[in-house]
């Protein structure tokens, strides 16, 4: 486990002699592997903890932490496609079956299932073996992308002598701190088979291939007192290389075909090659532009994680990892008379407002579909909305830890701290669905294992933002709280979380499932 994630420096740094070390030959320093391969290469049979500090990591794994885990997670999804993708191995890996949503499901009491939506949205649920119709769903919804650079329809460009790739904002993203980062591009593409079919395959490009530079400070004297504003247009067009020398008849042909190409022929052969097919075979290209640091532990005592995208793959790893927990065993859901269920939606981001966003009827469909299957066409009246009004919805996504640089953003008695817990956020104008009794009985969950939770308010003179639990919470009429784990850098192509905040979370929302049919018994409302 910690020999899996020993870089170089570790090596070089943990001996008691290092200039002994550095004079030993080169064969030996070629063996040690670098420091990208500890994750593409990782087994299953232990964690591959990436640590930007240089001491042990090993402790981090201890005392069924998922953090380990929650990092193969976030290497591995660089896009929502690739998250979705990986959630739908490890289902499958616990014995959760596949549907389709354009097929008939055949369902039954004690069975675990999933289907998955534009491979960007999964639906996953586990039926408690006493479920009978009318029972409700206990549901933890969050989202699979996040803010960041996409590729235009027609990206190739050239300035000066340069190959630039035109792309496009995704979100509300910190543009500036994508300047001077690592970058590589990463989705999906289309690509013909040799018998004329059409096949939908991921793609990922590890190795830096972009770049966004910023302008030197000697050509910007004012930057630091003005303050850095980059036109999204045309300054943030990452570099892919240099054109090629015009002595050459070949290289004249190559500009003359990257010029009319819809996308540089170099970035075509460069996706051809990792897809091992034809330029000519790929028909179609989605890619989002990605940073290829890995994610990682840092901080004195490694508490941190640093890492793109934690807004919102750590809410989706934690409720995709206490959904596949809480049922690993035959005996998990002999006595639940509900539905366990996790969505994770795209495009929440922009809005929701897609076939495979919160906005889309996909969770309330699924819901029917259930209850449908599982009655046997004895439906009683009003089953799916008796089912509806017992459930229970989590919103998880990312809060707004208090950074203690700009104390001030937060109001006064709310300011969320890392390592204290889920936060559950308010908002009197309803741009968070939480109400007083959905908080009470979410806390009431926490109180079984004393697990903390903190509260959110925006402050009155600022803008609160929003998320799925308003969308879903209106359209499905379903009770809800909105909740997440603290953060800071929110939308930064770097963000920042607790690890322990990451182990709580899971935690709780493992607990959720297990115990709420008991405690919402207790509370009349209606």
């Amino acid at each position: 486990m910690a020999a899996a994630s020993i870089t170089r420096l570790q090596i070089l740094s943990s001996s008691p002699s290092p200039v002994k070390i550095i004079k030993r030959s080169s064969a030996f320093l070629s063996k040690i592997p670098p420091i990208h391969n500890h994750y593409h290469h990782r087994s299953r049979k232990f964690h591959t903890t990436l640590c930007c500090s240089t001491s042990n990591p090993s402790r981090t794994l201890e005392n069924g932490s998922i953090v380990g885990d929650l990092l193969d997670y976030l290497n591995e999804s660089w896009t929502q496609f690739h998250a979705t993708a990986e959630a739908k191995r490890q289902l499958i890996d616990a014995g959760f079956d596949l549907l389709n949503e354009n097929e008939e499901w055949e369902l039954k009491p004690g069975g675990r299932y999933f289907f998955t939506r534009n491979m960007s949205c999964l639906v996953a649920f586990a039926i408690g073996e006493k479920y009978s119709v009318g029972n409700g769903f206990h549901v933890i919804a969050a989202h699979t992308d996040s803010p960041c650079l996409k590729l235009k329809p027609r990206s190739a460009s050239s300035k000066s002598s340069y190959l630039m790739v035109n792309v496009q904002t995704y979100g509300g993203g910190l543009w500036h701190t994508w300047f001077d980062r690592d970058l590589s591009v990463a989705g999906r593409v289309i690509v013909r088979g040799s018998d004329g079919s059409f096949l939908h395959k991921l793609v990922k490009i590890k190795r830096p291939l972009l770049r966004i530079p910023t302008l030197a400070i000697h050509l910007d004297r004012t930057v630091n007192k003005d303050g850095f504003k980059p036109n999204l247009e045309t300054h943030l067009i990452p570099l892919l290389a240099t054109k090629s020398e015009e002595g050459s008849s070949e290289a004249k042909e190559k500009n003359i075909e990257s010029s009319k190409a819809v996308h540089h022929p170099l970035l075509m052969q460069v996706l051809s090659d990792e897809l091992s097919c034809s330029i000519d075979d790929i028909v179609s290209i989605e890619l989002n532009v990605c940073d290829t640091q890995p994610s990682c532990l840092g901080g004195g005592n490694n508490e941190f994680i640093f890492s793109g995208r934690l807004d919102n793959l750590a809410s989706s790893y934690c409720a995709l990892r206490a959904l596949i927990d809480s049922c690993e065993s035959s005996s998990d859901l002999s006595n639940d008379t509900a539905v366990r269920m996790i969505a994770l939606f795209d495009n929440e981001e922009v809005g929701s407002g897609s076939v495979q966003g919160a906005g889309a009827p996909t969770m309330f469909q699924a819901m029917k579909r259930i209850a449908g299957c599982l009655a046997r066409n004895n439906v009683n009246e009003g089953a799916i909305e008796r089912a509806i009004r017992r459930s229970f919805l989590v919103s998880a996504d990312m809060a707004h830890g208090v950074h203690p640089n700009f104390m001030e953003k937060h109001e006064e008695h709310h300011r969320p701290e890392m390592q204290k817990g889920l936060v559950i956020k308010h908002n009197a104008n309803q741009r968070y669905a939480t109400s007083g009794v959905t908080a009470f009985l979410f806390k009431e969950v926490g109180k079984i294992h004393n697990l903390p939770s903190q509260e959110f308010v925006v402050r009155n003179d600022m803008g609160c933002g929003s998320t799925i639990g308003p969308i879903l919470a209106s359209g499905a009429g379903i009770r809800t709280v909105d909740c997440g784990i603290p953060q800071l850098s929110m939308h930064s192509v770097r963000e920042i979380c607790a690890k322990e905040d990451v182990d709580i979370a899971y935690k709780y929302f493992k607990t959720f499932y297990q115990n709420f049919s008991s405690i919402d018994k207790k509370l009349e409302v209606d």
